[in-house]
Order: C-alpha cells, then sequence, then structure tokens
C-alpha cells in the first residue's frame, strides 16, 4: 500500500466522517419538535424508552447525540433517572442502523437495473446534487434540511468508496491478511483496538464503517473482527460518559455512567457467548469465513439485539449501582439548585429542549419577581425582618438564576442550528433582565419600608388610601404580565399596556396630591421623601410590566417584531380601539378611586387591607 493509498485512505475517512455529521446533524434539528415531545412522554416502562431510543437514534444518526441529550434531559428533570435507560439501550441497538445502511456497498453490477441506482457509485452523486439543488434552491428552513441530509448521505458514501478504492491494493497483502487473523487468536488484542479506535474517531458508527470497507478486500473473517466490534462499544461509551459528566447533576452523570456498565456488560455477554458457542463448534462455518460488509452489519446489529434482549430485564441493577458510584450531594437541593443544574449545555444538541429549560427558569423568575412586589407591599404595612429575609433570598435568586440563564442563552446563541427558534431565543434574552428588574424594584421598596419604621416615619390616612388603590393596579399588571409570558398570547399581553398607563395616571395625580398635603402642612417633608421614593420605584415596575407586555406581542405578531416603539405609539395615540377600550375599563377601576380618595380616606387607616 503506497503512501497515496495513506493519503487516499483517511481523505476518505475525513470525507466519511464529515458526511456523516452533516446527515445527522440535519435530521436531528429536522426532528428536533417531535423528539422533544417523544422524550418527554416517556413513561417508566424500560421497554417503551428502549423502543423510543431505538426510534431517536435510527433517525439522527448518533447514539452519543441520543444519550447526552438524555443525560441533560435527566438534568432538566424532564424525565428520571430510571426513565432513561431504556433510552440508553435502545441508542445502542439504534446505531446499528448506520452499518445497515453503509452494507449498500455489497450491492454489485449483476443487481437488477433498477437496483442499481442504490449502488453507492450511483447514489452518492445523486444525493449530493439533489441535496445542493434544495439547499441553493432552499426557501425555508424544511428544504434547507433536506438538502443537508442529502448533501451528508452523499459525502458519506463518497468517503466510503474513497476508502474502499485506498485498501483495494491490500487484498493482495499477506500481512495485510496475516494482522487481522492474529486478532482471531487474540481477542483482547483486538477488542483493545476496538476501543481505542471508537475513542480516536467519537463514534462507533464510523469505527464499524472502517471495518466495512476494509471487507471489501475480502481479508477479514468473523473470527479476526468479532473482538474489534466488541470493543467499540468500551470505547463508544466511555466518550458519552465523560461528556455526560460535565458540569451535571448527580443523576446527569450517573447516566453516563449506565451507558460505561452496560457497554461493559454488552462486551462481557458478547464475549462469553461467542467463545462458548465457537468452542462448541457452532460458528466454524463463519469463522475464517470472507466477511461482507453487510455480515459485519449484520454481526453488529444482532450483537446489540442479543445484549438488549438479554440486559433489558434487569436493567434496575445498572441504575442501583450508579448510584453507589456517585452519591447524591449532601447540600439540600433547593429549586433554584435544580433550575441552574438544568440549564445544560447537553440540551444544545436539541435548540427546542435548551429553550424549554429557559422557559422553565423564567417562568420561576417571574413567580419570584411577582412574589416580592407583593411582599413589599407588606413591608410597608408592617415591617418585620423575617419577612425582609425572605425577600432578599428571593431577590438573590433571581440575580443568580438571570447570571445563569443569561450566559446560557448567549452560548445557545452562538449554535446557530437551522433548528434553532431564534425567534424565541431573542424573546427570552430580551425578559430575563426585564424580571429581574422587577425583582430589584420590590427590592428597593423593602429597603425603603426598613428606613420608615427606623426613623419612626408614617403616611397620612389619605396617603394610605392611594397606595391601596395603585398597589391593587400593580398586582393586577403584574398578574397579566406573567400570564402573558406563560402562555405567550396577544389576548393576555394585549391589557398590560392599558393598565400601565392608567398607572401613570395614578402616579401623578398621587404626586400633586402629595405637594398639596406638603403645601397644607398635612404631610412632613421627610414623610414625602418616602412617599415619592415609593412611587419611583413602583412606576418603574410598571414600565417593567409594559416592556414585558410589548415583548411578548413582538413575539406572537410579525407585524410588530421590528416596530416596538411605532407599536407603542399607535396605542397611545388613540388609534387602537381595544388598547381605548381597555385603558377607560381600568380608568373607571382604579383613577377613579384616587379622584374620590379624600372622601373615603378617614375609613382605611392601613395600605393593603
Amino acid at each position: 500500500m503506497s503512501g497515496f493509498d495513506v493519503i487516499s485512505l483517511f481523505g476518505g475517512l475525513a470525507l466519511f466522517l464529515y458526511g456523516m455529521r452533516v446527515m445527522g446533524d440535519g435530521l436531528k434539528q429536522g426532528s428536533t419538535g417531535a423528539l422533544k415531545k417523544a422524550m418527554a412522554m416517556v413513561t417508566g416502562n424500560p421497554l417503551l424508552g428502549f423502543l423510543l431510543g431505538f426510534v431517536v437514534t435510527g433517525i439522527i444518526q448518533s447514539s452519543h447525540a441520543t444519550i447526552v441529550l438524555t443525560s441533560g434531559l435527566v438534568g432538566a428533570g424532564i424525565i428520571s433517572l430510571h426513565q432513561s435507560i431504556g433510552i440508553i439501550i435502545g441508542a445502542n441497538l439504534g446505531t446499528t442502523v448506520t452499518g445497515q445502511i453503509i452494507r449498500l456497498l455489497d450491492l454489485n453490477g449483476d443487481a437488477a437495473a433498477w437496483i442499481k441506482i442504490f449502488q453507492p457509485s450511483t447514489l452518492a452523486p445523486v444525493a449530493a446534487i439533489t441535496g445542493i439543488l434544495f439547499i441553493m434552491a432552499a426557501k425555508s428552513k424544511k428544504f434547507n434540511l433536506i438538502g443537508n441530509v442529502l448533501l451528508g448521505f452523499g459525502v458519506l458514501f463518497t468517503g466510503l468508496m474513497n476508502m474502499t478504492a485506498a485498501v483495494s491494493p491490500l487484498s493482495q497483502s499477506p500481512a495485510f491478511a496475516q494482522l487481522f487473523t492474529s486478532f482471531a487468536d487474540r481477542p483482547v488484542l483486538g477488542y483493545v483496538v476496538g476501543a481505542c479506535s471508537s475513542f480516536a474517531l467519537q463514534s462507533s458508527s464510523a469505527t464499524i464503517g472502517i471495518l466495512q470497507a476494509l471487507a471489501q478486500t475480502g481479508q477479514l473473517s468473523f473470527g479476526a473482527i468479532y473482538s474489534i466490534i466488541v470493543g467499540i462499544y468500551l470505547g463508544d461509551c466511555v466518550t458519552t460518559a465523560i461528556v455526560c459528566s460535565i458540569g451535571a447533576i448527580p443523576d446527569a452523570k450517573r447516566t453516563g455512567v449506565i451507558h460505561v456498565l452496560y457497554g461493559i456488560s454488552k462486551s462481557v455477554l458478547i464475549l462469553i457467548l461467542i467463545t462458548i458457542f465457537h468452542k462448541l463448534g457452532l460458528l466454524n462455518n463463519i469463522w475464517n469465513v470472507p466477511i461482507s460488509s453487510g455480515g459485519i452489519a449484520n454481526a453488529h446489529t444482532l450483537f446489540n439485539l442479543v445484549a438488549a434482549c438479554v440486559l433489558l430485564p434487569v436493567c434496575t441493577v445498572f441504575e442501583r449501582i450508579s448510584r453507589k458510584i456517585i452519591k447524591d450531594k449532601n447540600k439540600p437541593e433547593t429549586e433554584t439548585s435544580r433550575l441552574l443544574e438544568s440549564l445544560s449545555p447537553a440540551l444544545f444538541d436539541s435548540p427546542a429542549l435548551a429553550l424549554q429549560a429557559s422557559k422553565n427558569v423564567l417562568d420561576y423568575m417571574s413567580k419570584l419577581a411577582k412574589i416580592n412586589v407583593n411582599r413589599a407591599f407588606d413591608m410597608i404595612k408592617h415591617y418585620d425582618e423575617k419577612g425582609a429575609g425572605d425577600i432578599k433570598r428571593r431577590e438573590d435568586d433571581l440575580d443568580s438564576l438571570t447570571d445563569h440563564l443569561s450566559n446560557y442563552l448567549s452560548m445557545l446563541s452562538t449554535q446557530n442550528g437551522q433548528g434553532m427558534d431564534t425567534q424565541k431565543l431573542t424573546y427570552y434574552m430580551k425578559c430575563v433582565n426585564e424580571f429581574e428588574r422587577i425583582g430589584d424594584l420590590a427590592m428597593n421598596m423593602c429597603e425603603t419600608a426598613n428606613e420608615m419604621q427606623e426613623k419612626e416615619v408614617t403616611f397620612t390616612n389619605t396617603a394610605r388610601h392611594e397606595l391601596k388603590v395603585l398597589r391593587a393596579a400593580i398586582e393586577d399588571i403584574v398578574d397579566h404580565t406573567v400570564e402573558a409570558f406563560d402562555v405567550h398570547t396577544l389576548e393576555a399581553a394585549s391589557y398590560v399596556e392599558p393598565i400601565e398607563e392608567v398607572i401613570d395616571d395614578i402616579v401623578a395625580t398621587m404626586k400633586n396630591n402629595h405637594f398639596k398635603r406638603i403645601e397644607k402642612g398635612e404631610c412632613s417633608m421627610m414623610n414625602g421623601y418616602f412617599f415619592l421614593d415609593l412611587l419611583t420605584n413602583l412606576e418603574r415596575i410598571s414600565d417593567q410590566c409594559a416592556n414585558l407586555g410589548v415583548h411578548t406581542v413582538s413575539f406572537c405578531d410579525s407585524l410588530v417584531a421590528d416596530s416596538e416603539h411605532d407599536y407603542v405609539r399607535r396605542l397611545h395615540s388613540g388609534e387602537d380601539e381595544d388598547f381605548n377600550r381597555k385603558y377607560e375599563l381600568y380608568r373607571n377601576m382604579y383613577y377613579t378611586q384616587i379622584e374620590h380618595g379624600k372622601h373615603r380616606a378617614r375609613h382605611d387607616s392601613e395600605i393593603g387591607e
């Protein structure tokens, strides 16, 4: 084998690996939505998980991606560790689909004319040409994805043909035949070669593909390569386990450990069975007979199928062992810590799942912000250290969630995958800081309440009544804002801006009333300082809610997406009848109470009652 043949071999390998990646990425991105729903519907039945793992891996052409994604789902709390076991075993069988596709190399020129279209020499250029045409003419993501899958398929087979052509001189090489024959007598060596090759290439399918290409020389036999195939399983699962363990919660790490345990168990089982069958003479007919590409694919599939049938019924053993290897953290888990750990980079392979994990965090942030606003009002009424401490802890959680989620979304945005919902990603990135800012303003109110207690400041009955009305309006706008974000609908979001406009009117009137009270000597300058400070923070909370409402409208309505300022201007100019109707509704509900507040203030001595 000349130096040029070696270059051609590695060039073919490079094309093969690249084609597999392009094809797998296209299939994976195209099935993101369905993948998300299917994964989330897994029950505790290992058999159902096994079937799902097999189908998903068969579609996306990567057991590594399936298992890493499963680890991310476990970390996000979407599925349990127990539910993941069946998926892992199914993924190991699903990865054999690639080998069955590659066996098309076995088709020869004597086949029927209609079958010749499936020969690699015909199929590869047809798939590549069709894929390029789809990509060049693509006017939608769907066609672009189809083009990538077809192009990847064509490149993959072109690489296979290059490898096959490069190794064809080896068919006449006694040294090459002797090398592989030695593996039959030294299976441990073959096992190590398979494990190292799979680990180096980061793909069991690629290693099997190389064996299938080498099989075209006619120098490989079942006895020579079975140990290499079995060794591939260890190299593949070790790579996955390393990825699963990076920055993951204990259960997510256990997913990688279970894959290693299953890979080792599968290897031991197959080696024992083959040794027994060989000793009994049951494999004599195939042991030293040249094996074809299809034979290697069948052996690969059979090994995984037998292992799945034997080990699936006892799969809970792997879970128990993994729990002994990976211990739980001593520190009790909180909802915040669980959500932070759910933001796993492993989910980047499926952007829809990564965005769902982000949505879960934002939902929790909206609830924390809402609670803190309500509790901050309570602090103005009756300040207490315990309540203030709770507000501070929730504010710290909001800050931590904001920092982690902002970084996570930024990393996700760099993926630029065609399965990425960039509009939703942008929407979430806008909302993160808005919810965090509402929490900051609530904390400001709590600190003002603390100063009021220290200086023994109290408000007049009129001021208290006005704050009671404003509290109702603020709680109303926060409720609508949280609901609008939760359901992502125009109807829910359309209430936010009218309430915000009414709140602006209320705050302006309350400030005027306050200055009149100061002029009449009914209110001191010290009281006024705290009163105006509270109004400023409450008005800003309303503004943040308005921003969130507009972001939601922009997300739901593409016509608003690029012209949010024009949309707001149009509403405030009176051009929108729905806005006008809702503005009048809430003005009558809240503002009229402020106008007539002096007549009722003496009956209200406490805020928020």
